[in-house]
């Protein structure tokens, strides 16, 4: 059974055939919030690594001019994109509503933006002279409230800041309980993970294991989930597993390293630390975790350096079991495919010889 899971995982996330741009959206909407490249990928449109076969980076980035996908804190008050008709629905889950009022700079700045309309930051900082390290956190708890708006339709570092009923003036903010919310957004997970447990589900969405276990208890109890091995699965994948073939339980993609924003390594976070910080914690030399890979449908190996504007320094690449090094070589050309003109300097310890793409 565990085969079959991961092949059909590997399926819903279009890692074993790439996604049409009709499809795009569906896949992208059940594994938000997206996010961008990992380090290099700053003011650039999120991406679903590896998923689509066409650009969706530039696909992203004309959603984001027409606003369809609109930016928000969400997951642990990380930014992220949402498809601009779930911002009701993002908003049952993250808005944190101002206990009490507003301190004197939140005010301050709430009430310039509704008097004067959409200002920047140096304008802020004109009107009231506020530092700049001021005004920033106020708005950032402000956003957390979805009292306003950041609006980044493009790359450029100067945005405007809205209200955001004023920029979304027909989105309910109280359209559904955040009970509802966990419900939609966890069938949506289960989908595309097609196993999960509640631990998955904490590291993705970043949420209280609670309440992930309430609403998934909810969803058992009206038959969408069943239970399996300590998580579950949408009940309806249930005869979908037991007519997958043997052929199609084996079609699984080729070994890939994936940043560390994927969605896919998101929902396995804490799992992940678990099992590869022990092997890379007493390193001597740099060991920030960097790509982590994906042997057979599972991350096996992770490769750990210095974070550089340019190659990563990679000073090794750590696996899971000693079986790893039969794909050495597998492992460290997805690894370099994703950093040109890095070098590897060891593989689970031992020194190397230079491979640079």
């Amino acid at each position: 059974m565990k085969r079959k899971i991961i092949a059909l995982r590997m399926q819903r996330q279009h890692l074993a055939t790439h996604v049409s741009e009709d499809e795009y959206d569906a896949l992208y909407r059940d594994m938000q919030p997206g996010l961008n490249l990992y380090w290099h990928g700053f003011g650039q449109p999120p991406e679903m690594t590896f998923r689509a076969d066409f650009d969706d980076i530039a696909y992203n980035r004309q959603r984001q001019a027409d606003r369809r996908l609109v930016k928000g804190r969400f997951a642990g008050g990380n930014l992220g994109w949402i498809e601009v008709d779930d911002l009701p629905l993002f908003a049952a889950l993250y808005r944190k509503p101002m206990k009490g009022m507003p301190s004197d700079v939140q005010q301050t700045i709430l009430t310039l933006i509704e008097r004067m309309g959409p200002l920047n930051i140096q304008q802020i900082k004109e009107e009231t002279g506020y530092l700049v390290k001021v005004i920033t956190p106020a708005l950032h708890r402000l956003q957390e409230a979805f009292l306003l708006y950041e609006d980044q339709f493009d790359g450029e570092w100067d945005r405007a800041w809205y209200r955001l009923d004023e920029m979304f003036p027909d989105c309910d903010l109280l359209q559904h309980t955040r009970a509802e919310a966990l419900e939609i957004v966890l069938q949506r997970f289960a989908y595309r993970m097609v196993w999960f447990d509640t631990k998955m589900a904490k590291s993705f969405y970043k949420l209280p294991e609670k309440e992930l276990k309430s609403a998934c208890t909810a969803l058992l109890l009206r038959g969408v989930l069943t239970a399996h091995e300590s998580g579950f699965m949408l009940t309806n994948d249930l005869p979908v597993l037991e007519a997958m073939t043997e052929a199609e339980a084996n079609a699984l993609p080729p070994v890939r390293a994936f940043h560390r924003n994927d969605c896919l390594v998101r929902a396995f976070e804490q799992e992940l630390k678990e099992r590869f910080q022990p092997l890379y914690a007493s390193l001597p030399y740099d060991h920030d975790p960097q790509y982590y890979v994906l042997v057979d449908g599972e991350f096996r190996a992770l490769s750990v350096g210095h974070f550089r504007y340019g190659p990563y320094e990679i000073h090794d690449i750590v696996c899971d079991s000693p079986d790893m090094w039969a794909c050495r070589e597998e492992i460290c050309t997805a690894v370099l495919r994703e950093n040109p003109g890095s070098v590897i300097q060891r593989f689970m310890g031992k020194s190397l010889s230079t491979m640079a793409v």
